[in-house]
């Protein structure tokens, strides 16, 4: 035990124990392990959204050969798109497992979100909501373009299971950015990616 306590004694031993100490904790945080078992779960509400614009469908059966001007009026019905969605897409699994949908929504006070619903991927550090003009490719081949691409960092990722809402700039160009992608900043890699398109 002696013996022991002098060789820890050394300062250059010390320094080996310090460094090393230093080291793992570094490892700790940069690596995150203990997030890879941990959910973090958030489930927002979605707000009022903005209604459909109205579509004309024709003109009332009855108005046929009628000269009324009241009678003639279209008939109108709301578009077949969910109200307010001017974009949606699904998710697909890069580095990790990833499910769910996002779609992009127009609130009733005209201002826009990105909302993630029935999100499930990994945890991990420093996980961020990225719009992006990068296409959604499959496989190894997707999981590092979107920082090559032109993005618009959204903030960091609220939860990685659940139902949440990003706040869109309000000068944002929405032809411009045609994929969503959950993003690992830490280590510059995609967990998953859907890709966005207009509702029919």
């Amino acid at each position: 035990m002696t013996r022991v306590l002098r060789v820890l004694a050394k300062p250059w031993v010390s320094g080996l124990l310090v460094a090393g100490a230093v080291a793992v904790g570094f490892g700790f945080y940069w690596f995150q392990p203990w997030k890879l078992w941990v959910d973090d779960t958030v489930d927002e509400t979605l707000p009022p959204v903005a209604a459909a614009p109205p579509v004309q469908v024709g003109l009332p059966a009855s108005s046929a050969g009628s000269t009324d001007s009241t009678a003639s009026a279209p008939v109108t019905s709301a578009a077949p798109a969910g109200p307010g969605t001017l974009a949606t897409g699904e998710f697909i699994s890069h580095e990790h497992a990833t499910s769910g949908s996002a779609r992009i929504v127009r609130l009733a006070d005209g201002s826009r979100i990105l909302r993630l619903e029935d999100l499930d991927t990994s945890n991990g550090p420093a996980l961020r909501v990225w719009l992006t003009d990068a296409p959604v490719k499959p496989g190894k081949d997707g999981w590092r373009v979107f920082d090559d691409s032109t993005h618009v960092n959204l903030g960091e990722l609220k939860g990685n299971k659940g139902n949440q809402n990003y706040t869109l700039p309000a000068d944002l160009d929405l032809a411009r950015y045609t994929s969503v992608s959950i993003w690992c900043d830490r280590f510059d890699v995609s967990f998953g990616a859907a890709a966005l398109t207009p509702p029919a």
